[in-house]
């Protein structure tokens, strides 16, 4: 302890130790009082000779928060200076000063990217707000798939239209929901469609398709598969499907099954959101019929049994009377804009329409789909596509 003690003064107490082969740890112990408590703080750290005063440092950041240099870097500040013939200190002691008083963070004026907005959609009828997307349908090669895509109404949600390709692309896109709408015989702003921000969804003709015919435009926020749930839910209630497979022999095989799943799930498939009643049901406008027949089930079983009914009389269940994309909060709603006057019922959002409503057989009589070859919807879909609409 003493030599060590001794070439402390010429030297430094690592310095020290490594020259008389002690280990450091060993040497701090051994300086530390037995009387004094185990997590005792250390000795303030001499400041070194060359450090900046009080004042040099105040001046430096003084000069650092400046109104000229309160957007720049330390980096920036400190070459501006020596280019001016002036020398404060190096740019690392800008940062440590900073970082004494917390202020180690963003000073350059940086554009902030604009954050898409939440998409709020409200359907309180049929053919109001259509969702659509497109999955892959697994196929027994390595990376072969077949591309199903599907339009599905919000409010009921039925399927309104399916096609079943080989590939994704911006023309087989657009083919389908024009030819969708024109099943539907879709009128100038009453429908939105919503879907992510895929390729198809948003290609320029696809935009300049529903502007022309008069079809609102809206899409999921990126990386936000909540934005687009009906979409979402109807896959998985497809591919949980006991018969559905691991994979599809052929394109044909692919498609002979969902000609069979569609039609279950649209008049068979009682779904929990509508008071399990089909989407059918919904659809076509049976709500009433059907919820006049189960109560009038219910009010038998309720007077044969009513002990079995602690709550009282049951009620039939139905859908609810509008569906949400995003359903605005409280505070939201506090501030929100009228609500859509019941006789232009609708989705409440702001539609991009064109002059007038467009002939789509007129748009759409031939469309290259970048591959060589034309999909016309006026004729027969090409060999790469099949497309099924449901009335």
């Amino acid at each position: 302890m003493a030599w060590v003690d001794g070439l402390r003064a010429q030297m430094s107490a690592q310095q020290a130790c490594a020259a008389l082969a002690v280990p450091r740890s060993w040497y701090y112990r051994a300086r530390r009082s037995k009387n004094e408590p185990a997590n005792a703080q250390p000795p303030a750290r001499p400041s070194p000779a060359h450090a900046l005063s009080e004042a040099e440092k105040q001046t430096v950041r003084q000069t650092l928060n400046s109104s000229r240099f309160q957007d720049q870097t330390p980096r920036t500040v400190y070459a501006t200076l020596l280019d001016e013939g002036t020398y404060l200190c190096h740019w690392r002691t800008m940062y440590r000063i900073l970082d004494e008083h917390d202020e180690v963070h963003e000073r350059r004026a940086v554009r902030e990217r604009a954050k898409p907005s939440r998409p709020q959609l409200v359907a309180r009828g049929i053919n109001q707000v259509w969702s659509w997307d497109i999955t892959r349908l697994r196929g027994t090669g390595r990376g072969i798939y077949y591309y199903l895509y599907v339009m599905l109404d919000v409010f009921s949600r039925f399927v309104v239209g399916w096609m079943l390709a080989d590939r994704e692309n911006q023309a087989l896109g657009t083919h389908f929901v024009a030819t969708t709408c024109a099943q539907h015989a879709i009128a100038a702003e009453q429908l939105t469609i919503h879907s992510d921000r895929g390729n198809p969804m948003r290609a320029g003709t696809m935009t300049e398709l529903l502007t022309e015919l008069g079809v609102a435009q809206s899409f999921a926020r990126p990386r936000t598969p909540n934005d687009n749930p009906y979409s979402e839910a109807h896959f998985k209630t497809m591919k949980y499907r006991p018969s559905y497979p691991e994979c599809f022999d052929d394109r044909d095989a692919a498609h002979e099954w969902a000609k069979q799943f569609f039609p279950w799930y649209n008049h068979d498939h009682y779904h929990v959101a509508l008071g399990l009643m089909t989407p059918a049901m919904v659809h076509h406008g049976q709500v009433k019929e059907v919820q006049t027949q189960r109560q009038r089930v219910l009010d038998a079983a309720y007077a044969a049994t009513p002990h079995r009914f602690p709550s009282g009389r049951p009620r039939a269940a139905g859908p609810a009377s509008e569906v949400w994309i995003n359903a605005p909060s409280d505070e939201e709603l506090a501030f929100s804009a009228p609500a859509t006057p019941a006789d232009k019922p609708g989705a409440q959002m702001v539609s991009r329409v064109g002059s007038a409503a467009l002939d789509i057989g007129e748009h759409m009589a031939s469309v290259d789909d970048g591959q060589g070859a034309i999909v016309s919807v006026k004729s027969t879909p090409s060999e790469s596509s099949t497309l099924s609409h449901f009335a």
